[in-house]
């Protein structure tokens, strides 16, 4: 069953290959195309206004990030995660980003430090204006700043590899107004720990935040799934 793409907007001319990425990751991290859709490239193609090649190259990219899987003699496919698959990634994903968060508060540099600071006013304010996709790209952007803070090659491959599992779940979590409410000031304090260089507190703010992300995340894909079983 492939996903209706009427909320996908035409590409221009300009930076074929990274615009079609860009605005295939965005539409499924903001679940425009849902867990299970297949992606029929000759549709997009024509929605688009690309060739099949820039289109294949963001296929391997978006691949190569785990947001899609490419399925021989069946295209290409949105994943889609079962909650145990869901609980034990975020487990994970909660040790390596409070690691980052230990690593960061001693080795990240003084121009890093600003940047998350930046990051932290700019979310911030995005949150204000209720722009949930702006809010989401900068939340996204201070978590890998973290784990680039660490100085440790290792951990970030990791980082990011298994993160890109979790962005769409991610990015769900904030579409209830008080739970978004909360993370914004849960990020207030994860950037004020990491600005003063408590490496233990940082650790802890991550693991809990990230704890709270996956609690959401559960609820929001049983809640889903009893929905689904009522249907039949």
């Amino acid at each position: 069953m492939k996903e209706p793409l009427s909320n996908i907007d035409p590409i221009r001319r300009e930076g074929l290959h990274q615009a079609v990425v860009v605005r295939l990751r965005e539409a499924i991290v903001e679940g425009k195309i849902s867990p299970g859709s297949r992606l029929s490239e000759r549709l997009l193609c024509e929605q688009m206004g690309v060739s099949r090649t820039p289109m294949r190259e963001a296929f391997k990219v978006l691949a190569g990030e785990n947001l899609i899987h490419i399925l021989p003699n069946k295209g290409a496919v949105v994943p889609r995660m079962s909650i145990e698959e869901v609980i034990q990634t975020f487990e994970v994903i909660a040790a390596l980003e409070g690691l980052s968060g230990q690593l960061a508060a001693q080795r990240a540099s003084p121009e890093q430090l600003l940047r998350v600071q930046k990051l932290q006013s700019d979310m911030e304010a995005a949150h204000q204006r209720g722009n949930l996709s702006r809010y989401y790209s900068l939340n996204s952007d201070i978590h890998s700043l973290i784990a680039e803070a660490s100085h440790n090659p290792v951990l970030k491959e990791n980082y990011c590899a298994i993160n890109a599992r979790l962005q769409s779940l991610r990015f769900r979590s904030n579409l209830n107004q008080s739970k978004w409410d909360k993370a914004v000031r849960e990020h207030a304090q994860i950037a004020r720990a990491l600005t003063r260089r408590d490496g233990e507190k940082l650790a802890t703010l991550l693991i809990a935040h990230l704890k709270a992300k996956c609690d959401i995340v559960v609820d929001l894909l049983k809640e889903e799934q009893l929905q689904s079983e009522q249907t039949k």
